[in-house]
């Protein structure tokens, strides 16, 4: 595990730019920050794609016609 060091200022945390680097963290990404115990550990949060949010629910009609209205704003 690599481990980085930076100080925190006004509340503000900068991430050292070989993190940044790292796949799943983008510019204007958002990062979690989770608490377990005495450990505090950052993680990257996953931007759902169109995919992912399909997935999210039952459909029993035609999703490429469910997309079509979907991107003209329809129902």
């Amino acid at each position: 595990m690599a481990r980085s060091r930076t100080k925190i200022s006004k509340g503000s945390q900068v991430v050292p730019s070989r993190i940044r680097r790292q796949p799943g963290i983008e510019p204007g990404g958002e990062l979690v920050w989770e608490e377990e115990g005495r450990e505090i550990r950052v993680v990257p949060r996953k931007r759902l794609s169109l995919r992912d949010i399909l997935g999210m629910v039952e459909y029993a009609g035609d999703a490429v016609q469910a997309k079509h209205r979907v991107q003209r704003g329809g129902d």
